[in-house]
């Protein structure tokens, strides 16, 4: 099927491209002999104006933009309800594109939604996308980072504090007496995974005689964390540490799964672990796991608010909206009573 455009009405009705869109869009500034010609064209044609053409009409669009890292996670799935959530309060719908931690992705969808005229993106980004939503700021299209600290970027933003995060799972598992203590985590460019292993350091220094080692994943799914657990059981028990924080459920949920069917350790008798995000699978895991719950949903709806009110007041000034991750403590890291 061959679909027409703007410019195949214009040479059929014998004016130029602009005369067909303030026909669709400014009928006002058309005479009536030309607007009659252009619409008998576009009935002969068959064209269907775009949603650019629409979105023209009424002065900005009814649909925002977010781009996730990764979709497929169930803690971004958890933020976009969030986001899509109030943008339905607002009459509005959010387009959803995923960057996979692929930042020219990530560019190729901020390109798209500009050229869709967004009302605003919401955007969890990989590294500084600064530049880049600065250039759409100047076409009216305003930007919230989420999931990502923006102090000192000149753009607003909601996120959670990961230091704290990181810091809680460690001090957790320290509290339980684990002294050989490893974070388990990848694509260490991602401020999130950095932060939390931050947290992490800090406090392991404050306890004494407590060792530290970073285990790097090769990414952050289920998968990866399988395949870590396999890889952990070659090591000398003697190497293996006691404890693993996993810079996410994903990854610590995949551990769990490889410890156990392997036989390679107890969980949590040999090695505690923790997670991060509080996912909708860690309470019902194989054994259900500890993790530092982040307000997934509310980071959502908080950016949309925050977008909204921006984009009608552009005179606010950049609002940093941090929360605070809480501990959950459940199986993985607690050994019963009693047990042996």
């Amino acid at each position: 099927m061959v679909t027409m455009s703007i410019r195949d009405v214009a040479r059929l009705a014998g004016v130029s491209v602009g005369t067909v869109s303030n026909v669709l869009n400014r009928s006002d500034r058309v005479s009536a002999e030309t607007a009659a010609r252009v619409r008998s064209a576009i009935d002969e044609l068959g064209f269907v104006p775009n949603s650019a053409a629409r979105q023209l009409r009424v002065g900005h669009s009814s649909t925002l933009g977010f781009v996730m890292l990764d979709m497929g996670n169930p803690f971004f799935a958890e933020v976009g309800r969030g986001a899509n959530d109030a943008a339905a309060l607002a009459g509005l719908s959010v387009l959803l594109g995923a960057s996979d931690q692929n930042s020219s992705r990530e560019g190729d969808y901020l390109d798209l939604f500009e050229e869709q005229r967004v009302r605003g993106v919401l955007i969890s980004p990989i590294g500084d996308v600064t530049p880049h939503l600065r250039r759409i700021r100047e076409r009216g299209i305003g930007s919230v980072l989420v999931d990502r600290n923006g102090t000192g970027t000149g753009f607003s933003s909601v996120s959670v504090d990961d230091v704290a995060g990181g810091y809680a799972a460690a001090r957790h598992l320290l509290d339980q007496g684990r002294r050989r203590i490893a974070y388990l985590g990848a694509q260490f460019e991602i401020q999130q995974v950095t932060d939390r292993l931050k947290g992490a350091r800090r406090a392991i220094a404050d306890v004494g005689g407590a060792t530290f080692e970073v285990i790097s994943a090769r990414g952050l799914t289920v998968s990866d964390g399988r395949d870590v657990g396999k890889s952990l059981g070659k090591r000398a028990v003697r190497s293996w540490p006691d404890a693993i924080f996993a810079s996410n459920d994903l990854l610590a949920i995949g551990l769990v799964q490889a410890l156990i069917l392997t036989g390679t350790a107890r969980v949590p008798d040999d090695i505690a672990i923790v997670g991060y995000d509080d996912n909708e699978f860690a309470s019902a895991a194989i054994i259900p796991l500890t993790t530092v719950r982040q307000p997934s949903r509310l980071l959502g709806t908080t950016a949309v608010q925050i977008l909204l009110e921006e984009a009608a007041d552009s005179k606010l000034e950049p609002r940093n909206v941090q929360f605070q991750p809480q501990l959950v403590v459940r199986q993985t890291s607690m050994v019963e009573s009693g047990a042996s």
